[in-house]
């Protein structure tokens, strides 16, 4: 049964358009906070359930934010706020203080002009497929209030900064430190503006931060993880060791190195992979997904690294990890998972790991991904009117010829988008323009079906 409203990262949308809007979001609450109730039942009698709220830096958080009290307080469930912080710092404290959830008013890597929603549940991880719908179930049943005795209230937890600054430290190594090193982070002007460089300071950088002043509007505004050219230029002007991209909520992170060069998620895994493999201390094998760089999947295969690929999307991700009881995964986008540091992606736990992995051998990032060669990608947005069956006889047979054409060196990939009316037609082999004559080919039969 599909959803309604949740997609793979929770409800995202224009602020102002349905159903991103104050109403909407009420209701969102009250229904969340009816069905998170039934779902914990060690509550006492009379005592309620209690929601955890955090949010990034865009404008319109504090309208979303003031409409999801005031819904899940009509359904009398208790909330603490935490103002700006990062996703995956809501998801740490919703586990630490045993609350029954925890929700983010974020759209992540998106302009300020949107926003979404997230939950997570009581284990600091993404909600089931299953509490998604009996939540959407609740947004069709009429709102009533409770009486105003069993209303919940609303706390701010004031020190929560502190206590997420002390968890990423606690997944870096104690005997180990970063002094002498001079690291840029890219705050994105998101929610990590308050937590990435103390973290970094704290453990003994010297930190230059860039895109920390957020004003509500500027958040990855032409800065961040979706855009490194001011990372990389800060980089070579500081003469710094390392560079640090996140993106507005602090879930996806990439990487330079001295000489201002770009290392995306997929590089980052490689890193801690190799590092985990080369110490003992890999569980089993690594998760990637479908827009995995074939170069990632030929250099662990010749590390004797198990690779696997998930659907697009980091819930996908830690849904395979799960099924092989693995600890490690990602996307190229630079959402990384180490669940034996943390339930979620987490974009500054990720970079503490990569750095680790350098200081305790030594070497540079070039240096440790030298075996891992990148393969050229082409993506090509196909803008069509209609559902295309993408696995019509005349866009298989384009695809066989191209992958026959290609062998062992290179693949292709075809999805239909979830939220556009687009097929995105991806192909990846050794040379660059190869790859692009091949995609237009796969292209033009896309194109042939959509017209009918």
């Amino acid at each position: 049964m599909g959803r309604k409203y949740f997609g793979t990262d929770g409800i995202r949308g224009q602020v102002g358009v349905y159903p991103i809007t104050p109403d909407f979001v009420m209701r969102l609450g009250y229904a969340a906070g009816k069905v998170l109730a039934r779902e914990r039942c060690t509550l006492k009698p009379g005592e309620h359930p209690v929601v955890l709220i955090g949010k990034d830096t865009r404008l319109s958080g504090y309208m979303l934010e003031a409409a999801l009290q005031a819904g899940l307080c009509a359904a009398g469930v208790d909330v603490r706020l935490v103002g700006p912080m990062p996703t995956p710092a809501v998801a740490y404290l919703t586990k630490a203080l045993r609350l029954q959830a925890g929700i983010v008013i974020s759209a992540s890597h998106n302009p300020y002009e949107d926003n979404g929603i997230k939950f997570f549940s009581s284990t600091g991880e993404k909600l089931s497929d299953e509490i998604e719908h009996a939540i959407e179930a609740e947004l069709e049943r009429e709102l009533v209030t409770f009486s105003s005795d069993e209303l919940g209230r609303v706390k701010r937890i004031d020190d929560a900064p502190a206590r997420y600054i002390e968890f990423c430290k606690s997944t870096f190594p104690f005997e180990q430190d970063l002094r002498g090193v001079r690291i840029v982070v890219d705050c994105a002007n998101g929610a990590t503006y308050h937590i990435a460089p103390s973290v970094l300071h704290e453990l003994g950088a010297e930190v230059i931060p860039i895109n920390h002043q957020p004003n509500g509007t500027n958040i990855n505004d032409h800065c961040g993880a979706t855009d490194t050219a001011h990372l990389s230029a800060a980089v070579l002007q500081h003469k710094a060791d390392f560079g640090i991209a996140l993106d507005g909520d602090g879930d996806r992170v990439m990487m330079a190195d001295a000489n201002g060069r770009i290392y995306n998620g997929d590089q980052l895994l490689y890193v801690i992979a190799r590092y985990r493999k080369d110490t003992g201390k890999l569980k089993g094998g690594v998760v990637g997904t479908l827009m995995s760089n074939l170069g990632l999947q030929h250099a662990l295969g010749r590390l004797a690294i198990p690779f696997v690929r998930a659907s697009v999307g980091d819930r996908y991700v830690l849904e395979m990890l799960a099924q092989h009881e693995w600890q490690l995964g990602g996307e190229a986008s630079g959402h990384l998972l180490c669940l034996e540091k943390h339930t979620t992606g987490d974009g500054i736990i990720a970079a503490l790991q990569v750095l680790h992995a350098l200081r305790e051998t030594g070497t540079s990032l070039a240096g440790y991904t030298a075996d891992l060669h990148m393969y050229p990608q082409t993506m090509i947005n196909v803008q069509v009117d209609k559902y295309v069956d993408l696995k019509s006889a005349s866009i298989q047979q384009a695809v066989v010829e191209v992958e026959a054409d290609m062998g062992d060196h290179g693949r292709v990939v075809l999805r239909a988008s979830g939220t556009e009316p687009l097929v995105r037609v991806m192909v990846e082999c050794a040379e660059a323009a190869q790859a692009a004559a091949y995609a237009e080919r796969v292209v033009k039969a896309v194109r042939m079906v959509a017209k009918g």
